[in-house]
């Protein structure tokens, strides 16, 4: 049987996009239980209130929602619980001095199988304010409806 290849998104943090500027994106693996594969490969996770922090030179995952797997046994996982991520020492290095920044976050962008591994991409972000979310809103409704109207143009 030939090995899995190419890209497949399992979740996307849409949210995160719209409430922080992201500065910088990092891919990192992820120390998972086998049952957490399992749910993971059918598709079901949720990043919604997910974060990352740096404790002790690692880099850890919380609050990320990978729900128990239907077919699981007492060896189950917990939903919510830490999970390591795995990055180089000079990746970890810089997010530990960016981080010490004041406003700079991780927040887990999208979750993926990359080549058969679980991958995740987490984003250095900066909270946005309310201004800046209506102004994006504007922005991005403006440059539809001239998409909108050079399409009715043309026909």
């Amino acid at each position: 049987m030939p090995r899995e290849t190419g890209r497949k998104l399992i979740a996307q943090n849409k949210r995160a996009r719209h409430d922080f500027h992201i500065e910088d994106t990092y891919e990192a693996g992820m120390v998972l239980m086998g049952t957490e594969v399992k749910s993971l490969r059918a598709g079901r996770a949720s990043l919604t209130d997910g974060y990352a922090q740096v404790k002790d030179d690692e880099v850890w995952l919380m609050n990320v929602h990978i729900p128990e797997y239907h077919m699981g046994t007492w060896t189950n996982h917990a939903a919510r619980r830490p999970r390591k991520l795995l990055l180089h020492r000079k990746e970890i290095g810089k997010l530990v001095a960016k981080t010490k920044e004041s406003g700079l976050t991780l927040v887990p962008l999208a979750l993926y199988f990359k080549d058969g591994r679980a991958k995740i991409e987490i984003g250095l972000a900066r909270g946005k304010k309310t201004w800046d979310k209506r102004q994006d809103l504007a922005e991005k409704q403006a440059t539809r409806e001239m998409s909108r109207a050079l399409r009715h143009r043309n026909r």
